[in-house]
């Protein structure tokens, strides 16, 4: 087993805080007398906990809010209630109608338009300012196309940068001998 893939307690302890979460946003969710599905998973050493409906999306995307900064608050609440069960940090990620989806695909677009100006100009490239998880899934494609990429700023104003490959600098380097 990789140094990366979680071992089996670690998923079970991710599994736990995924029923955990479940049964707190069940009762959010009969508490505001809306119907959603909810959805467990364990991906990248995380709790996933997806809230959908097909029938009831729209009533379900103001718990999203504009710019997800509703949904970003239930993730913050859903993580305290986890916490206040297992006594740890908990790092869930919440997903409601799709919405992280969506906005997981959309940063990819940007992230290798970035990516694509960083090899073709040599400079760093600034992105406008994001969230933590949208920092993250930047980070994640930089990485995953050999780039190095850090964040920069103060929250709300926190952004990603990403930064020419070092081996590049060397072939250029080579090339004006």
């Amino acid at each position: 087993m990789s140094k990366d893939s979680p071992n089996k307690e670690r998923i079970a302890q991710l599994v736990e805080e995924g029923d955990i979460a479940a049964d707190y946003l069940e009762e959010l969710l009969d508490i505001a007398d809306l119907d959603g599905d909810i959805e467990l998973d364990v991906e990248n050493d995380r709790a996933l906990v997806e809230i959908g409906s097909e029938d009831a999306s729209a009533r379900l995307e103001r718990l999203v809010g504009e710019d997800g900064k509703t949904l970003d608050a239930l993730q913050e609440l859903t993580r305290l209630a986890v916490q206040n069960e297992t006594g740890e940090r908990s790092r869930l990620m919440l997903d409601i109608a799709g919405f992280r989806a969506d906005r997981r695909r959309e940063l990819t677009a940007i992230a290798e338009e970035a990516i694509t100006r960083v090899r073709t100009t040599g400079e760093p490239v600034m992105l406008e300012p994001m969230n933590p998880f949208e920092r993250k899934v930047c980070h994640d494609v930089a990485a995953a196309e050999g780039l190095i990429s850090e964040s920069e700023g103060v929250e709300p104003n926190r952004c990603v940068v990403i930064l020419p490959d070092s081996s590049d600098e060397d072939e250029a380097e080579d090339s004006d001998e």
